[in-house]
C-alpha cells in the first residue's frame, strides 16, 4: 500500500484534484469534506479515495475527527488543509466563532497538532497548509473575531496571517511544515456572491484564474519530496522569504490554544 494523504477540503477544488493525483498514484487518501453531495462526486470521480465527512468549522467535530483518523491510521505521511469558505456576510457558529477564523484557523490548528502523532510515525511527513502566505496580513488583535466591523477580505487575509504564525510556532524537525499560496485558482470562488457580482467574479476567474490542473503538480511534488526545512513558503510554486516574529507566533498560538479550551474542555 502506499502512503497515506489526509486532505480536508478534500472534495472540491484544489483538494479534489490533489486527492485524484494522489489516488492515482496508489496513495491511500481520505478526504474530508462537509457534504454528502461534496462526497457523491468525489466518489463518482475518485473512487479509490476515502470520503469522511465533518463540519471543519466545528471544534467539537474537529476533535472527533482527529481522534477517529488517529485510532485508523497509525502513520500519516501528509496532511494536506485545504479547507475554507468565503463568506461575504459574517456567519456565526454554533459555539460561538466567526466562521472564518473558526474554518480557516482553528480547525488548522486542530488539525496539525491533533495528528501530530501519527505524521511523526511516517518516514518523511509533510503538512500542506494552503493559504494565502506573503499577502501582508494582519491580527486584529482586539477583534479577533470581527464583530465591529466584518469584511469578508478582511477575515480572509487575518485567515492567511494566522497560517504563518501558527505555521512558525509549529515548525519540528520532524514533521516539515509548508505553507503554500496557489494565488488566484479557478476553483468556483464566484459561488458565495449575488449576482451582479457573481458574474463579475465568474469573468474574472475565467479569464486570469490559473486552472486547477496546473495548480496541483508543484504542491504535489512537496507532498513527495518535502523540504529539509522545518518551515518553508512557497507562492505558485517558488519559495518565498518572509520573516516572522517568532514573539508574535507563540503569543497567537497561546490565544488559539486558549479558545479552543474554552470549548473543548
Amino acid at each position: 500500500m502506499g502512503r497515506t494523504i489526509v486532505i480536508t477540503g478534500g472534495t472540491r477544488g484544489i483538494g479534489r484534484a490533489l486527492a485524484r493525483h494522489c489516488a492515482n498514484l496508489g496513495d491511500q487518501v481520505v478526504a474530508v469534506g462537509s457534504s454528502e453531495e461534496g462526497g457523491g462526486r468525489l466518489r463518482e470521480e475518485v473512487p479509490e479515495a476515502r470520503f469522511v465527512r465533518a463540519d471543519l468549522s466545528s471544534l467539537r467535530q474537529t476533535r472527533d475527527l482527529v481522534e477517529r483518523l488517529s485510532a485508523e491510521y497509525p502513520a500519516i505521511d501528509a496532511l494536506v488543509l485545504s479547507a475554507f469558505r468565503f463568506n461575504p456576510a459574517r456567519v456565526v457558529t454554533e459555539e460561538g466563532f466567526e466562521h472564518t477564523f473558526a474554518l480557516y484557523v482553528i480547525n488548522r490548528w486542530l488539525m496539525a497538532h491533533g495528528l501530530r502523532g501519527p505524521l511523526e510515525n511516517a518516514p518523511t511527513p509533510v503538512i500542506i497548509n494552503l493559504c494565502g502566505a506573503g499577502q501582508s496580513g494582519r491580527i486584529r488583535w482586539d477583534d479577533l473575531q470581527l464583530k465591529d466591523r466584518y469584511r469578508a477580505l478582511a477575515a480572509t487575509v487575518q485567515g492567511a496571517r494566522a497560517s504563518e504564525l501558527l505555521g512558525t510556532a509549529y515548525a519540528s524537525e520532524r514533521t516539515k511544515y509548508v505553507l503554500y499560496n496557489p494565488v488566484f485558482v479557478a476553483t468556483g470562488l464566484h459561488e458565495p456572491f449575488k449576482q451582479p457580482l457573481r458574474g463579475l467574479v465568474r469573468v474574472a476567474s475565467a479569464l486570469f484564474a490559473q486552472p486547477v490542473a496546473k495548480a496541483v503538480p508543484p504542491i504535489a511534488a512537496l507532498i513527495d519530496r518535502p523540504p529539509t526545512e522545518p518551515l518553508t513558503i512557497w507562492k505558485k510554486g517558488k519559495p518565498i522569504d518572509l520573516a516572522v516574529d517568532p514573539d508574535e507566533a507563540r503569543r497567537f498560538e497561546e490565544t488559539v490554544r486558549t479558545l479552543v479550551r474554552s470549548v473543548l474542555v
